[in-house]
């Protein structure tokens, strides 16, 4: 009886643990493009490589040629095309990782107690803000970015730089000021920028009632790691954006409560 060498087929320990970390990878890629006009370049992307294996294959040398040119320089179109979606994907693994640290030690050196009094003092008036704008209809978007990306924001909108009060906020997004159309970002507890420019979400599963204000508040989200509150000018009500996704109608205790965890 022959003997079968299957010598090719051992599996080592690492081999198993790149095969699972390859898993994440494209877990977290696919939740990251999931929903998006990104699935539907995929697919398009994929089907004109399996055309040129198969043109390659039936020796159709000026189909090769095209679509071999195509492939060549397809690591540089694809990071042109994803530039948001690997954007989204770093910052997913960087998460702040020395923000989260910073309060871990602040907490530690002031006490919890201490430190959730001092984010309740910033947080009053932004929620005060947003009950007041929500009873009265009047739209807002105010985005609480970690970091000021001055060429970016500043540009795109009016450069602020005051603390956070009730009426400010009120006074900002108020119907007849020239302010209120576009978004606020509040960094460090202040009020940086207002009226500014963002990019909309290209997500295909937002609702059809989300107008551009809904879809900037959740692109800002999918782009950084920012957290954004839209209130509705139709309806009065209160969202709150983060990674892309949306809690819609929240109680004003419910913000409270996503404003300590994320700010």
């Amino acid at each position: 009886m022959a003997d079968f060498d299957f010598s090719f087929f051992s599996i080592r320990f690492l081999d198993v643990v790149d095969i699972f970390l390859v898993a994440i990878i494209i877990y977290y890629i696919y939740n990251l493009i999931r929903g998006t006009i990104a699935v539907n370049i995929l697919v398009g992307l994929f089907i004109i490589y399996m055309a040129y294996l198969v043109v390659k294959q039936s020796e159709m040398r000026l189909l090769t040629e095209i679509f071999g040119g195509f492939i060549s320089v397809g690591s540089i179109a694809l990071i042109v095309v994803f530039q948001q979606e690997i954007r989204r994907f770093l910052l997913h693994i960087g998460k702040n990782i020395s923000i989260k640290r910073n309060r871990k030690l602040w907490s530690l050196l002031l006490g919890k107690k201490e430190l959730d009094k001092d984010n309740s003092a910033h947080i009053k008036p932004i929620i005060d803000a947003c009950r007041s704008m929500a009873k009265s209809r009047t739209g807002a978007l105010i985005v609480f970015s970690k970091f000021f990306d001055e060429e970016y924001y500043q540009n795109s909108g009016e450069y602020i730089d005051a603390e956070i009060s009730k009426r400010l906020l009120e006074s900002i997004f108020q119907k007849n000021s020239p302010l209120h159309d576009g978004a606020l970002i509040i960094v460090d507890w202040r009020i940086k920028t207002a009226s500014c420019v963002l990019p909309l979400s290209d997500s295909e599963d937002l609702p059809l009632q989300f107008g551009l204000r809904h879809r900037a508040g959740i692109g800002v989200t999918e782009m950084s790691d920012a957290v954004a509150i839209i209130v509705s000018e139709e309806t009065g009500e209160i969202s709150y954006a983060k990674q892309g996704n949306v809690n819609m109608n929240i109680s004003h205790e419910e913000l409270e409560i996503f404003l300590n965890e994320d700010v």
